[in-house]
């Protein structure tokens, strides 16, 4: 992976860590909303978990294979 490449990985992985954050902020305030979309909040879960599992792959190509 060239330094470029390195480098938009970072960022990408830096604004999935903030989407993520924000859904989060999203999905507790309509929980503790009165009336609450339960199947808004279901979206957004299921959206947050996604964003996880891309979290998860940026991060795994960030990481170096080390061969024991």
């Amino acid at each position: 992976m060239t330094k470029e490449e390195e480098r938009e990985m970072r960022e990408q992985l830096a604004r999935l860590l903030q989407e993520h954050r924000d859904l989060d902020a999203a999905i507790a305030a309509l929980e503790g909303a009165p009336g609450a979309d339960l199947l808004q909040v279901q979206r957004l879960k299921k959206h947050k978990l996604f964003l996880k599992d891309r979290i998860g792959f940026v991060e795994d190509q960030l990481t170096p294979d080390i061969s024991a």
